[in-house]
């Protein structure tokens, strides 16, 4: 007898607002929206069904929303939102990760992307990387190692706090969140499982893995726009290792640490609220740190301006309300917020008629975009997509890819990747999904329309050829142990 995990696909019914309504008796009365065209549900991969469930069954879940971008992940899926009760609800800790506020910044000018010259394309990438440290090593180039009453006063004050306190130039109201409370009585547990201290030299530098920076061409208006991708780097990994530990710890029923999650009686559940808020905090700072080392390499380089557009945040928990759902913990795992024009957190805000920028990375031989919300998003929880989604694993890609092909196909393409020109594999344009068709689905659920789409020019991506400490070589050996089990879980086709 087929399992559910094969047949899960044939039980998603079809509405006429655009998604898929998936019930099936392992989901129960939670609804189940998936985002999804036919097309991008029958390519999904089967193992995701398992996943799907899996969040459904945190305590108080209300609504788990599936993104068009979505793949297999660590215990829920990458491209999930998750609503619970506020009031008696978990706070789930897989659906923020480990880079707690991982996301997006996007800038433009009015440069005619036609300067961007091969030289010119070149000079830029090297005068970032002068600016901006790399890879998962990668240390603040602007700040060196920060002390920690300067670092609390940004994790606590967020832009706020560094705009008053360094003169920044660039308008904070372009934050998706400029400051997001911390309770004084709550302490960085320095030290602890996970080495939050980490952070401390991190401040302005980009990361390893899927974060990048990317000087792109506007194809609506032909000018040249810059695309970050980072998050909260080590602090902000330090923080998830600590309270995950902590959770397994308080329920060692939780049979995959990914699954972790406090509920309101739970010490621990005000402190992980606490620690979200402050890597989230560092994770937008170090974002508009980043505008703002780049935008004086374009300066240089273009003899013109960058303006901010936004700052957006992808991997995150937030109290919110919900037309449908009432008071609720949104979870958004590789998930974009999406508010749209008219929404009461708007009010006063530059984007209280219009809805925010939501910034959509493809990959880096893709199209990106700008969209703006619709009053659709409330079906999704007020969330979209927050990229274009793997279609092939780390470990895949290095097996399969070959180097010359792919470095060749970049440069047919006319897009310069660090230096060099060489293309890390796992994170070349063969494993992710066709943006296009992600965003189409978005389109077509009425949750965003397209504001720009742009094309990458440019690309830098740190490496991990540096990671050699002992504590750099176990996390990367952790990473790869997580994808072999990804990998497998793929070959079973789902059966668990």
């Amino acid at each position: 007898m087929p399992s559910p995990s094969d047949t899960w696909k044939s039980s998603a019914v079809r509405t006429d607002h655009g998604y898929f309504r998936l019930q099936t008796e392992d989901t129960g009365d939670v609804e189940v929206r998936l985002f999804l065209t036919p097309t991008l549900l029958q390519e999904a991969e089967l193992t995701l069904y398992r996943q799907i469930v899996n969040a459904t069954k945190f305590p108080g879940c209300k609504l788990v929303a599936i993104t068009p971008d979505v793949h297999y992940g660590y215990g829920v899926p990458v491209g999930c939102v998750i609503l619970t009760d506020r009031e008696a609800g978990a706070v789930a800790m897989g659906p923020v990760g480990f880079d707690i506020g991982c996301g997006m910044m996007s800038a433009k000018s009015s440069v005619p992307f036609e300067r961007a010259t091969p030289d010119r394309k070149l000079e830029f990438n090297r005068e970032v990387m002068e600016r901006v440290s790399m890879g998962a090593g990668g240390t603040s180039v602007r700040f060196g190692q920060l002390g920690k009453r300067a670092f609390e006063d940004i994790v606590r004050g967020g832009a706020e706090h560094y705009v008053h306190k360094y003169g920044a130039a660039f308008e904070r109201s372009h934050a998706e969140r400029h400051r997001i409370p911390v309770d004084d009585a709550w302490k960085i547990p320095w030290g602890g499982k996970g080495r939050p201290e980490r952070g401390l030299d991190q401040l302005g530098s980009l990361g390893g893995g899927n974060h990048f920076i990317e000087l792109q061409k506007c194809e609506d208006t032909g000018s040249l726009f810059v695309q970050v991708h980072t998050g909260s780097r080590g602090f902000g990994h330090g923080l998830a290792t600590n309270y995950f530990e902590l959770a397994r710890e308080e329920n060692p029923a939780i049979r995959e640490i990914d699954l972790g999650y406090f509920t309101p009686e739970s010490p621990h559940f005000a402190d992980y609220v606490n620690a979200v808020a402050a890597g989230a905090n560092f994770a937008i700072v170090n974002r508009l740190v980043l505008y703002e080392q780049i935008a004086a390499a374009f300066r240089k380089v273009f003899r013109e301006e960058l303006e901010l557009i936004y700052e957006i945040s992808h991997n995150l928990v937030q109290a919110e309300e919900h037309p449908e759902f009432g008071s609720v913990w949104v979870h958004r795992k590789g998930a974009t917020r999406a508010f749209p024009g008219g929404h009461p957190a708007l009010i006063g805000t530059p984007w209280e008629k219009e809805g925010h920028p939501v910034l959509i990375p493809g990959s880096n031989r893709d199209y990106s975009y700008v969209l703006r919300p619709l009053e659709g998003a409330y079906r999704s929880g007020f969330s979209v997509n927050h990229g274009a989604g793997r279609r092939m694993s780390r470990g895949e890609a290095v097996k399969l890819l070959d180097q010359r092909k792919v470095d060749e196909q970049y440069r047919h393409a006319g897009v310069l990747v660090n230096l060099d020109g060489r293309v890390p594999l796992d994170e070349s344009a063969q494993c992710y999904k066709r943006a296009e068709d992600v965003v189409q689905a978005v389109v077509e659920a009425g949750l965003a329309r397209v504001e720009h789409t742009l094309w990458p020019l440019a690309s830098l991506k740190g490496t991990e050829e540096r990671a050699s400490s002992p504590a750099r070589r176990a996390r990367k050996a952790e990473h790869k142990s997580r994808e072999r089990d990804r990998d497998t879980a793929r070959r079973n086709k789902g059966h668990y």
